[in-house]
């Protein structure tokens, strides 16, 4: 499972000209059953993106894709963890550690 924290290097209108189209990639990979929770961080200076299913190199690839990161506008930091404790909610992504 990846944290994908995404933080912003640009002034908030240029962040905000890219939205709409940074909401349908994000829409594309909830549908793809890619990212589990998203949203912005408080105080707003990016978001964080909650992902699993897929390898480093393809979250790597995922993010760079975003058109905040194609327009330059936000910078991303990837933490890979395993998630072996969950929510009752969350427990169809539960995950064992390697053997």
């Amino acid at each position: 499972m990846f944290v994908m924290e995404l933080t912003y290097i640009a002034p908030l209108d240029a962040v905000d000209a890219e939205l709409e189209a940074h909401t349908a990639w994000l829409d594309r990979y909830y549908a793809s059953g890619v990212f589990l929770a998203s949203g912005r961080q408080v105080p707003r200076r990016g978001g964080v993106v909650l992902a699993r299913g897929v390898s480093r190199a393809e979250i790597e690839e995922i993010a760079a894709g975003d058109p905040l990161a194609v327009a330059g506008v936000c910078e991303y930091r990837i933490t890979e963890f395993v998630a072996t404790k969950t929510s009752a909610d969350l427990a169809p992504v539960r995950e064992s550690l390697p053997s």
